[in-house]
């Protein structure tokens, strides 16, 4: 089946500092790729997959679960230990979950975290229905394109198979329980006004992580695909200065052609 146009992977080679990206659930990586590129102009070594079942039609994702999507970006963070001295892991909604999961089972082969509006649970009632209506009914609404500015959209599936859905509530449960072992730099950024995710993701998140240097930041201009909203830059910036904090190498060799 054919990557939907802008749906497809991103890699650049760049320095010995890498940044692992990982996409949402049901989103693809054209929501993260104005992020990507930022990063690989400043010199770094950057990874933007594409989750299985994702970028193409929800026929697709609806035989996957959240094993694939963890596997995928499991093997990118092995690829890019390998080629770098310093690995960071980042990630919005589910794509942030992956990261935190990434952080709790690599220790010090993860440097540092950087999540946007992440999620950690399916809410509402439907939520306990999962396991009995995704036999019954195949899928609901779509979630993607929740973006306050004007003219932006989310190349995204405007259906959710409720099997991936009962996976992703599965997923959010097994990472809830291994985020005290989440010891890096936490970046955290999350936007006011979230028609995707609550607030409450992120406050349960942040209470049960066991980083000491954790950085908050409230985005008041967007929703929830904040990378293509109006915050895009601010979360650009701040993410690189997170990197830079940590990892001073970055941008001291200017900025790097992106192809």
């Amino acid at each position: 089946m054919p990557v939907l146009p802008g749906a497809e992977p991103f890699r650049h080679d760049g320095g010995e500092v890498g940044v692992l990206l990982c996409h949402g659930f049901t989103g693809s990586p054209q929501s993260l790729r104005p992020w990507a590129e930022h990063h690989a102009a400043h010199g770094l070594t950057v990874s933007l997959p594409l989750l299985p079942g994702h970028g193409t039609r929800w026929e697709d994702l609806q035989v996957t679960g959240w094993q694939d999507w963890y596997a995928e970006v499991d093997r990118e963070l092995r690829l890019l230990r390998e080629r770098c001295s310093q690995v960071f892991v980042a990630g919005l909604s589910m794509g942030g979950t992956l990261a935190l999961r990434l952080a709790a089972r690599n220790g010090t082969g993860v440097e540092g975290v950087v999540v946007v509006n992440p999620a950690n649970k399916v809410h509402g009632l439907s939520a306990y229905a999962l396991p009995v209506a995704r036999h019954l009914v195949r899928t609901t609404k779509g979630i993607a394109s929740d973006i306050a500015k004007p003219g932006a959209a989310e190349t995204g599936y405007d259906r959710v198979p409720l099997h991936s859905a009962h996976s992703l509530r599965n997923f959010f449960r097994q990472v809830d329980k291994e985020l005290p072992q989440v010891t890096q730099p936490l970046l955290l950024l999350r936007s006011t006004r979230d028609h995707v995710v609550p607030a409450a993701d992120s406050a349960r998140i942040l209470s049960r992580v066991s980083s000491t240097d954790v950085t908050e930041v409230v985005l008041e201009q967007s929703y929830h695909v904040a990378t293509l909203d109006h915050d895009a830059d601010r979360i650009f910036d701040e993410s690189l200065a997170f990197i830079g904090r940590l990892a001073p190498s970055v941008g001291k060799e200017g900025t790097a052609a992106v192809g």
